[in-house]
């Protein structure tokens, strides 16, 4: 395990040369975390075998120094969709989690979190078409065994939905839900137009988000941390990873938006956003089949539409969202979610306790300042 002392752009290269190689493991998503009192630690394991300039392994740790009544300071690791390797291999496996644990203790962490993309199964858990992966049974095995738990804290989605972009259009269209198709041809048809968007329109972009977040009643950041995201994703300067705004317009009016993240041959829909004007118009409809297009012209082979319910049934909150995005004809994907090494128990515990009430009232404070400032 050592720290990775190269520029920025050899780190993205690196990554993406390895399994399942994720934005959130980017450089410049550390440069985001940063601005928010995070501090990354880029670290990269190479090969045993002889060949020392072969990595086989990386993981951008981000720490965070917290307080307990202002008495002491103890740090919070994590590794956000990482550490990156192939994890079918039992050794490497068992030698990156080694020096990881052996590192949380030595640092003093109350925990350190990890949730890599290791697949559990594929298809709606218990539909005919559901599948077990045996390989991600197995870590998730080894993690149990290792003292791991399954984190009551998951930061990002454990199941998402994925759609195959390397069919022609004419195939992934055949994949989507009659109605689906329906609605993309009704959105043309009614005039809806779709435009990629510049730094110009984010001030913009952050009035529509904040507009949905209340409308939909979930909770989003300050304007300041969003424009932040985009525009370091935007301007990134060798190109991967990246971030293009996509707006669907009705007569040169914004009604509705996504932000096509991509990086290794995938893309993300990360955030998605819209006006109550034009509705009935269907432009988020659109706005994917124009996303899906895009992202496959720029070399994308998979379309991450980030997110899916912990249990599909109806009472889960994202049910409907989930109903949308399996219309456009992805596979659901399960996988292993947030898993927490904790030194001390004890310490993890009393963490455990006070941080779920911590963040409801960060919550309540949150919708109360986007209403704020919608009015």
């Amino acid at each position: 395990m050592h720290i990775f002392n190269g520029q920025p752009s050899e780190w993205d290269q690196i990554i993406s040369s390895l399994p399942d190689p994720h934005f959130l493991q980017t450089w410049e998503w550390a440069q985001v975390k940063a601005k928010y009192g995070w501090e990354s630690m880029p670290f990269i394991w190479q090969s045993e075998t002889g060949n020392r300039e072969l990595i086989v392994a990386a993981a951008m740790i981000l720490k965070r120094t917290v307080s307990f009544r202002g008495m002491f300071k103890l740090n919070v690791l994590y590794i956000p969709k990482g550490p990156l390797m192939d994890w079918t291999d039992t050794l490497l496996v068992a030698r990156v989690l080694d020096d990881l644990q052996a590192f949380a203790k030595k640092d003093k962490a109350i925990f350190l979190k990890i949730d890599p993309d290791v697949t559990l199964g594929t298809g709606i858990p218990g539909s005919e078409d559901s599948r077990e992966d045996n390989g991600g049974q197995a870590v998730r095995s080894e993690l149990k065994r290792r003292g791991w738990s399954d984190s009551s804290e998951q930061i990002q989605f454990r199941n998402t939905v994925i759609i195959d972009l390397s069919a022609t259009e004419e195939e992934m269209l055949a994949r989507m839900k009659q109605k689906t198709r329906y609605n993309i041809r009704l959105a043309e048809k009614k005039g809806v137009t779709v435009r990629a968007g510049s730094v110009n329109d984010l001030s913009m972009l952050y009035k529509m988000y904040a507009e949905t977040s209340v409308r939909d009643g979930f909770v989003i950041r300050d304007e300041e941390y969003y424009q932040t995201v985009w525009k370091i994703f935007m301007q990134s300067l060798h190109g991967q990873p990246s971030a293009q705004p996509l707006i669907a317009e009705v007569n040169d009016e914004p009604v509705a938006a996504i932000f096509l993240f991509s990086f290794a041959r995938r893309a993300y829909y990360v955030y998605g956003m819209s006006r109550g004007a034009h509705r009935e118009k269907m432009p988020t409809y659109l706005l994917q089949w124009e996303a899906m297009k895009r992202a496959k012209t720029a070399g994308c082979v998979t379309y991450d539409l980030w997110g899916a319910p912990d249990e599909f049934n109806e009472s889960d909150s994202m049910w409907g969202v989930f109903r949308f995005k399996e219309g456009l004809g992805g596979g659901v994907v399960c996988t292993l979610g947030a898993y927490d090494y904790a030194p001390n128990k004890l310490l993890y515990k009393l963490y455990a306790e006070v941080m779920p009430r911590l963040l409801d009232v960060m919550r309540s404070r949150g919708r109360e300042r986007t209403q704020q400032a919608l009015e």
